[in-house]
């Protein structure tokens, strides 16, 4: 398949759903109204609108959009439900050790569930099914990571898409949708949240389990797994602001 129909399709449904859910928000605008880093005002409704356009656009891959939307839907459970009290995995750790189930946690748990899930009706060896659910969980959380600043998110779905978009209909559609999102994404209008930034990126990390070898897996695990340990000691925001490609990279489009 022509990666141009699984992008075009996300695309379209991104500006539909973002369009409709602005005209009609889901228990009212407030309360999807979250403060960024600037003191502005943006809306979570980007996050379901993404998610869906995602899912649409990888609809001929029935397990990698039925997981798409199952993140989505657990990042919307914290975008909506959840408290900023425990921060990174090991605040939500700490919050386990007081006996507190946080949002976030109950998220994580889910996430894993999920990428179990699609790993054991996909994979019969149960390393082939620990990797790709590793894989999955831990890409839908590195990308929700980045979403501090206005488009990072998004911005890093794209660059992490181009290299597959060829060959799977998966990372077009996450482009797409990615693409479609961050102009509005940019000005600060609206903000992909919890549940864009787990749904695409989970629709990144299947796209990496279906498409690289056994040994090339591990090391895109470990990637992973390393990039969200050192996120636990150092500021991603204070690394890139410190290179000056990565700065120029991460403000393109930005507010100034």
């Amino acid at each position: 398949m022509s990666p141009l129909r699984p992008a075009t399709t996300a695309a379209v449904v991104g500006v539909t759903a973002h369009a409709v859910l602005r005209r009609w928000p889901p228990g009212g605008a407030n309360r999807w109204e979250r403060t960024n880093f600037r003191g502005a005002h943006p809306s979570l409704l980007a996050g379901p609108a993404v998610t869906v356009a995602a899912a649409v656009g990888s609809a001929s891959l029935p397990p990698a959009a039925a997981l798409t939307l199952a993140c989505g839907a657990l990042g919307l459970y914290d975008d909506l439900a959840g408290d900023s009290h425990a921060r990174g995995l090991r605040g939500h750790l700490a919050a386990l050790r007081e006996r507190r189930v946080t949002t976030g946690m109950v998220k994580l748990a889910g996430l894993v569930t999920a990428g179990a899930l699609t790993s054991l009706a996909e994979r019969r060896r149960p390393t082939d099914v620990a990797v790709d659910t590793f894989l999955v969980a831990g890409t839908a959380n590195l990308v929700n990571l980045f979403d501090l600043r206005p488009g990072r998110a998004l911005k890093v779905v794209v660059l992490a898409s181009v290299p597959m978009v060829r060959r799977s209909a998966a990372a077009a559609a996450a482009m797409g949708a990615a693409v479609t999102l961050l102009p509005a994404d940019l000005a600060e209008d609206t903000m992909v949240g919890d549940c864009g930034a787990n749904a695409l990126g989970a629709l990144l990390g299947w796209t990496l389990s279906h498409g690289l070898g056994a040994r090339s897996r591990v090391a895109a695990l470990a990637a992973v797994v390393g990039l969200t340990l050192a996120s636990e000691r150092v500021s991603f925001t204070d690394v890139i602001a410190a290179n000056r490609w990565l700065a120029a990279l991460d403000g393109l489009g930005r507010r100034p």
